[in-house]
């Protein structure tokens, strides 16, 4: 069971960080609404928008706000028509980034994401510039507290689902399967009563840029917290690993 990196625990405390200012309600709002025009407003049969729900609750986004999401999605509701989109380019030290988004204007959209781009010292690509270095992957997260499991417990039950891979962070388990098996491994875990946190399909990195210049990996986070700041950017990824040498610094 690999060990997780800082940035991981980061960007984890922050999406905590988030929800609690009900910033994250939007985004999650907006996926279940594109999850539901993707596939119909039944989560019966549409394994996305089930995802989406769960994580809504997960994060307590209220019922109501849940239903109004579906309806607008499948067409009861008035509501924007979003198009999902991805971004590519590269930030400071030549990290790779990737920002899914969904917008109802593409032309305002690419301009904003230059524009932050260039501001914070990256460069925004063309489609398929950075896209090779991830790997879409199920990524399912089981939070460490009150588990009745201990980690080899839980490792051997993933892979035994068809999971792919379990890695330690320091709140949680994250959990990879190719998308194909998520569903299933999910199940497994929610049979054997195990609290999932959060369920997704991922773009992983498959190598990671380290980065040992405290002033070089500031520009980075804050290149990420300018593009996950904006209102149509739904997640960003990126290949940026923080070196053991800033394991501690205030960043």
């Amino acid at each position: 069971m690999s060990g997780h990196s800082k940035w991981a625990n980061i960007k984890h405390k922050k999406a905590k960080s988030d929800a609690i200012k009900g910033k994250m309600f939007t985004k999650l709002a907006k996926e279940i609404i594109v999850a539901a025009r993707a596939g119909g407003g039944d989560p019966n049969g549409n394994f996305r928008l089930r995802i989406a729900i769960d994580n809504a609750k997960a994060a307590n986004l209220p019922n109501d706000n849940i239903q109004r999401a579906i309806q607008k999605g499948a067409g009861a509701g008035e509501g924007d028509n979003f198009e999902e989109l991805r971004y590519e380019g590269y930030g400071p030290g030549g990290v790779a980034i990737m920002v899914e988004l969904a917008t109802d204007n593409r032309n305002r959209t690419a301009g904003e994401m230059r524009y932050i781009f260039s501001k914070n010292g990256g460069n925004l690509g063309e489609t398929g510039s950075v896209g090779w270095m991830f790997t879409e992957k199920g990524q399912l997260d089981i939070p460490r507290e009150d588990l009745r499991m201990d980690e080899d417990e839980i490792m051997l039950l993933a892979l035994e689902a068809g999971a792919d891979d379990v890695e330690s962070e320091e709140e949680s388990f994250a959990i990879f399967t190719v998308p194909e098996k998520m569903q299933d491994v999910r199940q497994v875990l929610l049979d054997s009563k195990l609290p999932i946190e959060n369920a997704a399909i991922n773009l992983i990195p498959t190598n990671r840029v380290e980065i040992a210049d405290i002033e070089q990996a500031k520009k980075i986070i804050k290149l990420i917290d300018s593009l996950e700041s904006h209102d149509d950017v739904q997640k960003v990824y990126t290949n940026f690993e923080l070196a053991e040498s800033l394991a501690d610094a205030d960043l």
